[in-house]
């Protein structure tokens, strides 16, 4: 199974507060338990850049260590922002409204694997109904 991460569980992953941080790790163990085995961790590159910004900008060293070191892991799966993404963006970005970003996000998942899991903060993602989303409880 892929679990893929938006931007905002990668910032609770490694930026959020303890119980913030949990709620992540709880729901990629129940993914563990419901599959018999680990999920496979995805993210776009989009999620490279929109993570790295808050600590760029706040000259947050440790955290962009932190943040580069999870996006160079080699167990981690990186989907590039190629032609297939952007179209397939395209269309959900007009059918179902989300901002370029989101729709960017969720077609990295859907042009690698349509049953994947879209692990998010974001209940915006619900717009699309054949997308599988595991919203990050507060």
């Amino acid at each position: 199974m892929l679990a893929f991460l938006d931007a905002s569980a990668v910032i609770y992953l490694l930026e959020g507060d303890v119980p913030t941080r949990e709620s992540v790790r709880r729901v990629l163990r129940d993914l563990e338990r419901e599959a018999g085995e680990a999920p496979v961790l995805v993210v776009s590159a989009l999620s490279r850049l929109e993570c790295r910004v808050r600590p760029l900008r706040e000259a947050n060293a440790p955290a962009l260590e932190r943040l580069d070191a999870f996006f160079h892991d080699p167990g981690l799966s990186v989907v590039a922002v190629e032609t297939v993404v952007l179209d397939k963006a395209t269309q959900l970005r007009a059918h179902h409204g989300l901002r370029t970003p989101d729709a960017i996000q969720a077609a990295s998942l859907l042009t690698v694997d349509p049953e994947g899991v879209f692990v998010t903060g974001d209940s915006d993602f619900k717009k699309i109904p054949y997308l599988r989303v595991e919203q990050i409880p507060p």
